[in-house]
């Protein structure tokens, strides 16, 4: 499974920026997709994630301003970013749970995201 995102850029706080996840390769062995993202010093973190079912889960910290998606038509994910905060600043990062008899990750190469206040 190959993964590319693209859409992120600089924006201004209390701004909005979507950025998308196109898979290919062995997409049909994708058990869930998310995002996650790293800020300079800090762990890479959990964002947003979503199953083949739509169910979907969110860090508490993007609750209510972030929204993920997916087409499966497409193969894509997306990542809604509303009401965006300096701290939302990071390297955004496509994620997916592959199945199968290996499991594994599948990182693309992320895309960052600058918030400016």
């Amino acid at each position: 499974v190959q993964l590319v995102e693209s859409g992120g850029g600089l924006v201004q706080a209390g701004g909005s920026l979507r950025v998308s996840c196109a898979a290919s390769g062995n997409i049909f062995s994708i058990n869930s997709m998310g995002w996650y993202r790293q800020a300079p010093g800090k762990q890479r973190e959990l964002v947003a994630a979503i199953t083949t079912g739509g169910s979907t889960d969110y860090a508490d910290s993007v609750k209510g301003r972030f929204a993920i998606s997916r087409d499966n038509a497409k193969s894509t994910v997306y990542l809604q970013m509303n009401s965006l905060k300096p701290e939302d600043t990071a390297v955004y990062y496509c994620h997916a749970a592959v199945g199968g008899p290996l499991p594994l990750d599948a990182w693309g190469q992320g895309t960052l995201v600058t918030v400016s206040s």
